[in-house]
């Protein structure tokens, strides 16, 4: 059972009567407040006096679940199951490492064996044990959160004031129905405190609930409330921390933090959520160090987010090298695909970059990272900075790469990202996809010049390489957009009426097609009148022929009809340099 703040919490029954009833509350008292060695030991007494104590087995089960230690669980209910007989909790317990194991239909099988074996003719099925299934199903990723709603259900219809069955079944109403269940579970964590009004685990799944709903001030309301309730109550302060973490209120972070500590039990990891606020204060050399700590005190069972913060924490000090190693460790180190968030793909990117990485690896990290399972946004945002990268490196063939990613993941890809790629292909020299990719353009959005534009940007170059003469009717089309409003699309008109002109005199060899663009060129562009003017003079001056080229460009001219000007070099309108 993973354990991360903003989730399902692992809790215990309430028994309500005698000795035994008392020292299972202080192991439960510990296990609602994340104290699991102290648990474990509560528990590990009870078992000492009596190894066939059945609840005392079940829960100190649950609390190596808490651990994620499903393997040491899965073992500890097969022996019990083995010395006492088909006890019904324990073969609840065996269950619910099934779900962890994603294997659904023996968990279930478990489930109505355990429920079968618990029921006693008019009494029923036994409560704890109903509730013990809703928590397992609430718990488990596999869980099946309607199955889990019908048996907790069918214990609190019972009648029996069991706060733990109230706050599974909280939790059972969200996780069946996430954004419209909590209505359901505000109403039954309610209860649970009507019952127990020091049920601290109650008022943190209310501020969790409010949490969701970003109603912060209620928030607050309920983790003091909780640490009201119970001043050791450790995951409050724990949560609190991160509500001022994550609004840079760091003294009062560190105060919460500081609570947190005294009232769990001593750990490493506490080190490494005081590296993480010097991190945040911009201490790396403290965030370092508090890391270090952590590493030399876990070995190999360090977790890979503490070799994260210590590969930001050097790359934000410049020490790259460092910043590498740790980055590799953390990938060498990761056990889940939940371990890793995009951010760690963006510090291996920015490694590489500064540490002599190839466009290819760079590339890569961040083709890597657009597979995690995240939101089409935060891909999105990601991959803008890889383009942003690879542009400003002028390395626009990887440009393009990632901007076409953006094209195949967005629902409706705009404008602006068919003309990203245009030009991240035109000036990668990329000329045949650059011209196919404005052609699209002109295809989804054509009352806007820009394919038409680059289309024939991209054919000019192709021309210039293969003489193909595609640019010709590309200049063509753009000359037809643009007359829709030769003001408004003036650089594009004049683009198309220049190159026109100029082939007209000197390929196609056509004085009076030549003629009509270098005049419609003069009209449009009056500060370049005198030298327009001195081409057109010259080109009235030449002999006419018959033009031997349609205008389409499509044949060549014969050799009879190919005119020079005499005494000048063929008339060229150049070409405006593009960046």
């Amino acid at each position: 059972m993973k354990k991360i703040t903003i989730t399902f919490l692992a809790a215990g029954l309430l028994l309500v009567s005698g000795l035994k009833a008392q020292t299972i509350q202080e192991g439960m008292t510990h296990l609602y407040a994340d104290r699991f060695k102290s648990a474990i030991g509560v528990f590990e007494k009870l078992l000492a006096t009596n190894p066939n104590n059945i609840e005392a087995t079940y829960w100190l089960g649950q609390t190596y679940f808490d651990m994620d230690d499903n393997a040491k669980t899965r073992q500890l209910y097969e022996k019990a199951l083995a010395t006492t007989g088909s006890a019904p909790l324990i073969l609840v317990g065996l269950g619910h490492a099934d779900l962890l194991d994603n294997k659904t239909s023996d968990a279930r099988q478990k489930f109505e064996a355990a429920i079968t074996a618990a029921t006693n003719g008019k009494k029923g099925t036994d409560g704890r044990v109903l509730t013990a299934i809703g928590r397992a199903n609430v718990d488990a990723k596999a869980g099946d959160p309607a199955y889990a709603v019908q048996k907790l259900e069918m214990a609190a219809d019972k009648g029996e004031k069991n706060t733990e069955t109230l706050l599974q079944l909280g939790n059972a109403y969200r996780k069946a129905n996430p954004g419209q269940g909590g209505g359901q579970a505000f109403e039954t964590y309610k209860k649970a405190l009507q019952i127990n009004p020091a049920f601290a685990v109650a008022n943190l799944r209310l501020a969790m609930l409010f949490e969701s709903q970003k109603n912060w001030e209620l928030v607050l309301q309920y983790l003091n409330d909780a640490i009201k309730n119970d001043s050791k109550f450790a995951p409050a302060y724990y949560e609190l921390f991160y509500y001022y973490f994550y609004r840079a209120k760091f003294p009062e972070a560190e105060g919460q933090l500081t609570n947190y500590i005294a009232n769990s039990d001593k750990e490493p990891q506490h080190e490494f959520l005081y590296a993480q606020l010097c991190w945040a204060r911009k201490d790396f050399d403290c965030a370092i160090i508090k890391a270090q700590s952590v590493i030399a005190a876990m070995g190999a069972s360090t977790k890979p987010r503490v070799y994260r913060l210590m590969a930001d924490s050097y790359y934000q000090k410049g020490d790259f090298a460092n910043a590498k190693k740790y980055s590799d460790e953390f990938f060498a180190k990761k056990k889940n695909p939940e371990d890793i968030i995009l951010p760690d793909y963006e510090i291996k990117a920015d490694v590489l970059s500064k540490t002599g990485g190839t466009p290819d690896e760079i590339l890569n990290a961040y083709l890597s990272g657009i597979k995690l399972d995240t939101t089409v946004d935060a891909k999105i945002g990601f991959i803008k900075k890889g383009i942003a990268y690879f542009k400003t490196n002028k390395i626009r063939d990887k440009e393009g790469d990632l901007v076409q990613k953006i094209i195949d993941i967005k629902p409706k890809p705009s404008i602006n990202d068919y003309f990203d790629l245009t030009l991240a292909r035109y000036f990668s020299g990329n000329y045949t996809q650059s011209r196919e990719i404005a052609n699209s353009m002109i295809q989804k959005f054509a009352d806007q010049p820009y394919g038409y534009e680059w289309k024939f940007n991209s054919s000019s170059a192709v021309d210039t390489v293969k003489k193909d003469s595609i640019a010709v009717p590309d200049a063509l089309e753009l000359y037809g957009f643009a007359q829709k409003d030769t003001a408004k699309f003036r650089k594009q008109y004049l683009s198309s009426v220049k190159f026109l002109a100029a082939y007209y005199i000197n390929q196609a060899k056509d004085k009076d097609k030549s003629l009509e663009f270098f005049t419609k060129w003069l009209e449009a562009d009056p500060a370049n009148a005198v030298t327009i003017q001195s081409y057109i003079d010259q080109i009235k001056k030449m002999p006419s022929k018959p033009a031997a080229v349609s205008p389409n460009g499509n044949s060549a001219p014969p050799k009879s009809a190919a005119i020079k000007p005499t005494g000048k070099k063929a008339i060229t309108t150049g070409r405006t340099k593009l960046s």
